[in-house]
């Protein structure tokens, strides 16, 4: 197998992630399937593999952080100025759709946001900056990039 054929396989190990948008669970899927297919052909593909899923993962961990803290503002936009007294005893409060949360809520929830959107692009960024890299047959380490598989 030749060199060029070892960048192109790693090049679509990250362009894999974006099967995400047509194929539930895509971004983990295509880039395992290619990684594990093909591990033993070469170190670099072994590397870029690693790196892929590595950050697939890293996304989803800070996906889940980032639900976490957007919880709050839900809770508090629903039941408004409910204690956690009257979280944990349901039946004694009203729930209150209209303008529950008020200007904390919308704040909280609007930084959020901004920050989820801000991750998205950065992803796509990284994503394809990974992918030139590895047709161009450089190693990359993805930023912010959590190394579950070593």
């Amino acid at each position: 197998m030749s060199i060029k054929n070892h960048n192109n396989i790693s090049t679509f190990i990250h362009l894999g992630a974006f099967s995400k948008y047509f194929i539930p669970f895509g971004n983990y899927i295509i880039p395992l399937l290619l990684w594990t297919t093909n591990k033993e052909k070469s170190n670099f593909i072994n590397e870029h593999g690693k790196e892929a899923i590595n950050f697939q993962l890293s996304i989803l961990l800070y996906t889940i952080i980032l639900a976490l803290f957007s919880f709050p503002f839900l809770i508090f936009n629903i039941f408004g100025d409910a204690t956690v007294y009257d979280l944990f005893h349901l039946d004694d409060i009203s729930i209150n759709l209209s303008n529950a949360g008020g200007f904390r809520t919308l704040i909280g929830a609007s930084f959020i946001g901004v920050i989820a959107l801000i991750g998205f692009f950065l992803e796509i960024i990284f994503i394809i900056k990974a992918a030139i890299k590895a047709n161009n047959g450089e190693s990359y380490k993805y930023p912010l990039s959590i190394r579950f598989i070593k």
